[in-house]
Order: structure tokens, then sequence, then C-alpha cells
């Protein structure tokens, strides 16, 4: 997946890769709370043993620890990235299988060989 595509994608690739290594980054925090959803997106998420719940109160305290007058907003611009990725991932996904579905519907009605082009 060509995450540069899709708004936040720098902070949901840099994730798993801090999950990976152990670290407790913002990325990782914001992407082990995203965990059930980019899973199905297909991005492998490693595991990590809190509950959803006490990922979002630790990535909370870990912002508040840096900036506390900030952290209320910081955290929710670091989840409305999350989600604007989740949906960004999701309508790319799901028009790539429209496009899949419609050539091949084409392709078996097709009479003889032809070009077809997209724009775009």
């Amino acid at each position: 997946m060509d995450f540069d595509r899709f708004p936040g994608g720098a902070l949901v690739q840099q994730g798993p890769e801090d999950l990976g290594a152990g670290k407790e980054t913002e990325a990782a925090l914001l992407v082990a709370v995203g965990a059930p959803r980019l899973r199905q997106l297909g991005i492998m998420v490693p595991a990590f043993p809190p509950s959803a719940a006490a990922v979002e109160h630790r990535l909370y305290r870990r912002l508040a620890l840096v900036d506390p007058d900030a952290a209320h907003s910081r955290y929710n611009a670091l989840i409305r990235c999350l989600v604007s990725f989740e949906r960004a991932a999701d309508c790319a996904l799901a028009e790539a299988d429209r496009i899949r579905r419609f050539m091949r519907g084409l392709g078996t009605r097709a009479a003889e060989a032809c070009h077809v082009y997209f724009t775009g």
C-alpha cells in the first residue's frame, strides 16, 4: 500500500514499525488504537497487549507529558488523522475492486479486442 497517498499515511506507516521494535511512540499507540480497522484494510499491525481503551489513555498520557495544555487537541487531531486515513484507504480499496469487477464484466461482453482508457 502506498501510504503517502492517504492523509496521515506517514504516521500509520511508522506505527507498526515502532510497535514491532517495542517502541511506545505516538505513531505506535495510534495504530494500536486503530489496529482492528487497519488489519481489515490489510495493514499488518503487531499485537499490543492492552485493550483499545487502555491504549487511548496511554496515548493521551504521553501527549500530556509533552504539553499538558495541548494534549486534548493533539489527541483529537491524531484520532481524526487516523480516521481520515482509514476512510481514504477504504475508498481506494473499494474503488479498485469496483474497477476490477467492471473490467471483468466488460471482458465477458466484448465482441472483439479493444482498448479501455481510464482518466482522472
